[in-house]
């Protein structure tokens, strides 16, 4: 059986009487190639143990299964359970793990099922669930890699650059955390049913030391939230939402300023070095 052969997708989804959600947002790959990349792209080896989330049919589980010394997948979905192990059968190195990604401690997870392996993470990621999805697998703090195929557009914002448009508070999230790279799109004829957006695939891998030395992180992205939370609004404007009732506009003219910026710079011209050198000089006024 080819779990990326339309036919057979079929004929298996017919077998097991199974229907699409679009509440799970599921999108079945229907281009071998797709998997093969994906799982190509993650680094999975015999040393290493993979958290893939969502397996939907087991197109990627099985290229992953082919290259890691363990995958555990995570399935929300409990009527695609008997699919996969009709699917996964002959494949002793994978554990399907039936429940919801977002209510579990990924970490424990990870230390749990890959014992003496090392943990990456590798999905096709539903695009309602990319944001939460993402912040969990950076926050778990022990993959090596994550790489993942969501929406086009989400991979653009994490991978943008200070002043350009797709530029927001999630790409310095994930760029203080890790380093995002784009990999390559896939279209949407790749799927069934095809989605109305491009997906692409990208591989964060995450930085052993923070890539500033801040005063404090939980700080730093308050700042951030602060500088984003209205983007046609100046900087300073920003600042004064979210610090107003400790700063006065003078003294947040003096944090913009100590941190070596112009007074009407929008916040979605800085870096995290730029951020960084704000939040030290704001809390240095706040004492």
């Amino acid at each position: 059986m080819d779990l990326c052969n339309e036919k057979d997708i079929r004929a298996l989804l017919g077998r097991h009487g199974f229907r699409f959600s679009k509440s799970m947002g599921q999108n079945f790959l229907i281009e071998g190639w797709v998997p093969r990349d994906i799982a190509d792209a993650s680094g999975a080896g015999e040393d290493c143990g993979v958290l893939e989330i969502g397996p939907g049919i087991g197109p990627l589980t099985v290229q992953l299964a082919r290259r890691a010394g363990k995958v555990a997948a995570i399935e929300l979905d409990r009527s695609l359970l008997p699919i996969l192990d009709e699917t996964l059968a002959p494949y002793d190195n994978v554990t399907v793990i039936p429940g919801d990604a977002m209510k579990l401690d990924l970490a424990a997870l990870a230390a749990e099922q890959f014992p003496g392996l090392t943990p990456l993470a590798c999905a096709n990621l539903p695009y309602n669930i990319t944001t939460p999805v993402l912040t969990a697998l950076i926050e778990a703090g022990c993959f090596r890699a994550i790489t993942v195929m969501i929406q086009r557009e989400v991979a653009l914002r994490i991978c943008a650059a200070p002043g350009t448009a797709d530029y927001g508070a999630f790409s310095l999230f994930c760029q203080y955390h890790t380093v995002p790279e784009f990999l390559f799109e896939v279209p949407p004829e790749c799927f069934l049913p095809a989605p109305k957006v491009t997906s692409a695939v990208i591989r964060l891998t995450p930085r052993d030391t923070p890539p500033q030395d801040l005063v404090d992180e939980a700080f730093f992205f308050r700042v951030v939230r602060a500088a984003f939370a209205q983007r046609r609004k100046t900087l300073l404007n920003g600042l004064n939402s979210a610090f107003g009732d400790r700063l006065d506009k003078e003294q947040l003219r003096q944090a913009i300023a100590a941190a070596g910026l112009p007074e009407g710079v929008r916040g979605e011209r800085l870096g995290i070095g730029e951020f960084a050198a704000l939040a030290r000089a704001l809390q240095n006024l706040l004492g």
